[in-house]
């Protein structure tokens, strides 16, 4: 049995039989990690001691007993979340040393559940990239190609997935973060609705885009790791207690509205990549689905929208890493030459950060200041009003609407990276999702040249339940057609 392999419901399985012991399961990813990811870069921070100290607790503890779903099961984590007493770098220099002193609420959610922490995963800084490339320490890679990109920003929990180093893993998505290199490496990524998973112990970029949520093999494992981590918290005043609108189990395949966004389909997407999504679409027709098309005239503002959005929270956001409070400080410098507090601020940010974090910091600067703030973010959150409620128009429609996840295939390693424009570009179907608050998943729907294809799979506001249906029945066909 090559346990690296199993999903979460097989190793629970296998847990359960005793077939194997939670100890010999992390073990084998350890030793998988140790032997594969120093040409991947999957794993920014390693913790071995506390992935084995918890999977010898759950052996010793768990025996003849019920246990959750995720008992005993090794999960990677995202490094812009919080877990207590390991370090959390969000992928930049200006937090290196930094110790997390408690831990984020997904965190304890799944250590309360039994989860194994096997350690932390690379990522574009500050989750600031669409591939990967970004990050501080060194890039991710593909596991299906070390030549291309995983994608970004979570780019080292989708490797840590597709490359068989954790059973699953949590990313963050404020604007295709965890779809886009789900669907660069062939596995399944959910951004949940705004507000349906606490924020607290996620370090932020831009808060009221960021979500935290699962990248999975399968679907059904999506959903296992949802309901754990989703929920109220007091800590976060944006969660809300997830409601079901719908009794899924009254739901029947052909009931279902599809709709496919017109302008989802335009100049710019690889011809190679509209076929195989096309072709996703007709096996969906043969379940009887209602297909139909739609439109969603907001769409080509989305990119500029978001990016002026984003910058500007960005520029408040990391306003804090001053060099004072925590992280990398100027102050520690033996061979620092300042004078005065201003030097500390400016030498320290100017060392601690990179490229694409300097720019964004100036980007949002410059658009949320006097003069231009009417101009720029005034008009983009008007403009996301509208975005939001063309989706609104939508799914009085339709029940979910579906959309390729990306224009491309995971493209070549430094191919795009000297370019900003082009790399936003990468983002282009998945931004909206983010500026509209809604739910979307991506999942494998075929291979273009040997590199995944992902189709997304968009919901209405707290309808992750009809996502989870709907794409559990699409896995299903498209498994049985062999994509």
């Amino acid at each position: 049995m090559r346990l690296h392999e199993l999903t979460i419901v097989q190793a629970h399985e296998g847990l359960r039989k005793k077939d194997f012991s939670s100890l010999e399961l992390t073990k084998a990813f350890l030793a998988r990690i140790e032997k594969e990811d120093k040409k991947i870069g999957a794993f920014i921070n390693l913790s071995p001691e506390m992935a084995l100290s918890a999977a010898k607790k759950f052996d010793e503890k768990m025996g003849g007993r019920d246990f959750h779903l995720l008992a005993g099961i090794p999960a990677a984590i995202k490094d812009n979340i919080l877990v207590e007493g390991e370090r959390c770098t969000a992928g930049s220099k200006i937090l290196e040393d930094y110790v997390a002193s408690y831990d984020a609420t997904v965190i304890r959610k799944i250590k309360e559940a039994g989860a194994v922490i096997l350690g932390k995963t690379n990522m574009d800084e500050f989750a600031m990239g669409a591939s990967g490339e970004n990050s501080a320490f060194f890039p991710a890679r593909n596991p299906l190609d070390l030549k291309r990109v995983p994608g970004g920003s979570s780019s080292g929990s989708a490797v840590a997935v597709a490359a068989d180093f954790s059973v699953y893993a949590l990313g963050s998505d404020t604007g295709g973060s965890i779809r886009q290199p789900a669907s660069f490496c062939g596995v399944v990524g959910l951004k949940p609705t705004y507000g349906a998973v606490s924020r607290y112990g996620l370090i932020a970029m831009a808060s009221s885009l960021d979500q935290i949520g699962p990248i999975t093999k399968t679907v059904e494992d999506a959903r296992i790791i949802f309901e754990v981590i989703r929920g109220q918290d007091e800590l976060d005043s944006t969660s809300l207690e997830l409601k079901i609108k719908n009794q899924i189990s009254k739901i029947k395949i052909n009931k279902l509205r599809i709709g496919i966004p017109k302008e989802y389909f335009i100049k710019g997407i690889d011809p190679k990549v509209e076929s195989m999504v096309k072709k996703g679409i007709e096996k969906i027709k043969e379940s009887g689905v209602k297909i139909e098309e739609i439109s969603l005239p907001h769409t080509e503002y989305a990119l500029a929208c978001y990016y002026i959005i984003v910058p500007s929270e960005v520029s408040a956001n990391l306003a804090r890493y001053d060099g004072i409070k925590y992280g990398m400080s100027e102050i520690r410098n033996p061979k620092s030459k300042i004078q005065n507090l201003l030097d500390v601020y400016l030498k320290s940010r100017q060392d601690g950060f990179g490229d694409e974090v300097k720019r964004r910091i100036m980007i949002g600067t410059y658009a949320l200041s006097s003069g231009y703030y009417d101009a720029y973010y005034l008009r983009a959150q008007k403009a996301r009003t509208l975005i939001k409620k063309d989706f609104e128009e939508a799914f009085k429609k339709v029940d979910l609407i579906l959309t390729p996840t990306c224009p491309t295939t995971a493209f070549k390693i430094g191919e795009k990276k000297k370019d900003p424009i082009s790399m936003y570009l990468a983002d282009i179907f998945t931004v909206s999702v983010n500026l509209a608050g809604l739910p979307a998943m991506s999942i494998p729907c075929g291979k273009v040249e040997g590199l995944p294809v992902g189709l997304q799979i968009i919901g209405s506001w707290f309808e992750e339940e009809k996502i989870f249906y709907f794409a559990q029945t699409l896995e299903q066909q498209l498994t049985t057609n062999d994509q």
